[in-house]
């Protein structure tokens, strides 16, 4: 089978103690597989760290962007930048070491018969290491209110270990997406499943930062419960409108069928 390229884009802000060890362990798990680091202009230097690495490593790209924006400008330039360079598959994973590198290969063969695959702490086989409580119930309680605002089939709509097909995020009119924190995953994964694509979820271990600080604030907190809360109402006025129309209602997301793709090579991977 045809060999297929795989990028992991790992956005960073004063990240550079993580990095140079997460950046290791994904060459490890998946040798094959290139890395973006995606860098908002640390003030603590990170972009350089990640230029050191790109230095002795052909298969560590860096992406140097002029200031903080938020993690889904991040992406987005970084996908912009994968698919200008024909990456097959794109992936998020964050630089904190939460998301563990050595289940990279369980996400990538997923891919075999998915458009997009979510790394999942809230599904049977996931589970999430030395988080307080408040935080677990905090993210089990925004994937609960967005499967019952939006309709999705998602246990772990927010998590931000995930994998894309390239045509997956050309379809999708990524020039309309404004959502900057962690509601950028569920933006996506929403975006994705109305989209018709067969997304799957698939169990990981999230470990809790040892060094750095989070990103994660209230404010982020906020512009997720809005914007979810804004995007069912207006789904709900459209669907209204069809009824009314005597039109059919849209299929709820997540019940789109299987498509079937070509399987992912993975030289090295367990």
């Amino acid at each position: 089978m045809d060999h297929e390229r795989v990028l992991v884009l790992i956005p960073t802000y004063d990240e550079r103690e993580n990095l140079p060890r997460i950046v290791r362990r994904v060459r490890a798990a998946v040798p094959a597989a290139e890395v973006l680091v995606v860098d908002d202009a640390s003030p603590d230097g990170t972009g350089d760290v990640a230029d050191g690495l790109a230095r002795f490593d052909p298969q560590v790209h860096v992406l140097h962007r002029r200031g903080k924006e938020g993690l889904g400008a991040a992406y987005l330039a970084g996908f912009a930048w994968g698919l200008a360079r024909g990456y097959d598959v794109l992936v998020e994973m964050d630089a904190d070491g939460s998301h563990q590198p050595e289940q990279l290969p369980r996400l990538l063969h997923a891919l075999a018969d998915a458009d997009v695959v979510l790394g999942s702490r809230w599904v049977a086989g996931g589970e999430v290491r030395n988080w307080p409580l408040h935080r677990q119930l905090l993210s089990r309680g925004g994937s609960a209110y967005t499967r019952w605002a939006l309709g999705l089939r998602l246990r772990d709509a927010t998590g931000g270990y995930r994998a894309y097909r390239r045509h997956v995020l050309e379809d999708l009119d990524l020039s309309r997406v404004a959502s900057h924190g962690y509601c950028f995953q569920i933006d996506l994964a929403w975006r994705a499943l109305r989209a018709g694509c067969h997304v799957v979820e698939v169990p990981i271990t999230f470990v809790e930062r040892t060094s750095g600080v989070s990103k994660m604030s209230g404010a982020i907190v906020r512009e997720s419960l809005v914007r979810v809360t804004r995007w069912a109402v207006t789904e709900r006025g459209a669907q209204l409108g069809r009824v009314a129309r005597g039109e059919p209602a849209r299929v709820r997301p997540g019940s789109a069928p299987r498509s079937r793709m070509p399987r992912l090579e993975l030289d090295g991977a367990a």
